[in-house]
Order: C-alpha cells, then structure tokens, then sequence
C-alpha cells in the first residue's frame, strides 16, 4: 500500500513548548492514523524533526502498515532540504535527529520521500501540534 503522511512541529516562543502531529493516509485519501505528543520544551526543528522520525517508526512498526512507498509531507522547508541533502546541517543535535530519519528511512525497504508543502496544505498535522502542546498529551 502506498502511504501518504503529514508531519508538523510546533513551539511557542521557539525554543518553549512543543508537540508534533501526525497523519498517516492511505493512497485514497482515508486516514489511517493520528498522532500528536507533547514533547516539553525544544526548538521549533527539533519539534519537526521529532515528528518525521516518529512517522517513521510508526509506518515501520512491525505489523502496522503494509507499506510499499512513502511520501512525508511537511511544512518546513529547512527539514525537507536538510533531508534531500540541499541544505547544510549546522547544529549539532539536529544533525543526530538527521541521522536517525536518514536512516529510518534507508532502512524501510520501500522507496521514502520527505516532500515541502505550504502551511495552507498542512493544517491538520498543525492541529494536532498544537493540541499536543495545549493538552500536554
């Protein structure tokens, strides 16, 4: 089956609170899975770094999906080309959380894509987010 998610991270203040968001849609349209988790206190990109890899581990749960590709779509572009390899990494605990999606995705065995959409296209998984943070969940 192929995936279709959308990742989000959200912090107020950057760094102060944050959470992530989740979506996880079949190649219908049809929602699959919904996520969100207050993570406390970090930066806005550790927050949408956070998000991918907790998309990944989930679409790779063994048992979970049966996925055959993958397309994570996400409102931060610096993530997006930082993932394609089009931007430079500069700090250091981003470069670990890199690391880990990098290979999360190496290691799916079906073809994994980390796409940039505008904010607009991405409110749902920026819900969730935001809920996370207000809910503290």
């Amino acid at each position: 089956m192929n995936l279709v998610a959308f990742t989000d991270g959200a912090s107020r203040n950057n760094p102060g609170e944050a959470g992530i968001g989740i979506v996880i849609k079949d190649e219908n349209g049809n929602t699959l899975s919904r996520i969100h988790q207050y993570l406390g206190i970090a930066t806005n990109n550790v927050a949408e770094y956070t998000a991918l890899i907790r998309c990944l581990e989930t679409i790779l749960s063994p048992g979970r999906f049966d996925c055959s590709s993958l397309v994570v779509h996400t409102d931060s572009e610096l993530m997006a080309r930082q993932i394609e390899g089009r931007y430079k990494i500069k700090d250091r605990h981003l470069k670990v959380l890199h690391a880990r999606a990098t290979e999360l995705m190496a290691s799916a065995g079906f073809p994994c894509t980390v796409t940039h959409i505008p904010r607009s296209q991405n409110s749902e998984a920026d819900m969730l987010a935001n809920e996370a943070i207000d809910s503290k969940a």
